[in-house]
């Protein structure tokens, strides 16, 4: 299994150093977020540089209330601890794929200015 679970105690580590992490906020109960997982599965085995994390909104609700998580799946990006994307619904394998490919291709100096000029 590529992916991890990440709980409150575990999400600041994997999600503030470089490098890429793709995080799914999902819950048991949630079909469209069963039916997201074998993808956001399939796609984690091609990308061994990236962390893969899911946070069971369920087990970790102070983690999707930090991050404003009101609708489930959302798949959130974070690159060298900036989230650069946030979405909720499943997206399909392509979709994710381009995700990956267009969050590599940040100029994060560029993302960092922008951030502190906004």
């Amino acid at each position: 299994m590529a992916t991890k679970e990440l709980t409150t105690a575990t999400f600041e580590e994997a999600t503030s150093g470089e490098g890429i992490t793709l995080v799914d906020f999902w819950a048991e109960w949630c079909g469209p977020c069963k039916r997201f997982a074998p993808t956001y599965e399939k796609v984690s085995e091609r990308h061994p540089d990236i962390v893969f994390g899911k946070v069971d909104t369920e087990a970790e609700p102070a983690l999707a209330q930090e991050f404003q998580i009101m609708s489930i799946p959302t798949l959130m990006a974070i690159r060298d601890g900036v989230i650069v994307f946030a979405q909720p619904g499943a997206l399909p394998e392509q979709a994710v794929e381009s995700l990956i490919a267009q969050v590599r291709a940040l100029d994060m100096d560029d993302v960092r200015a922008r951030l502190n000029a906004a």
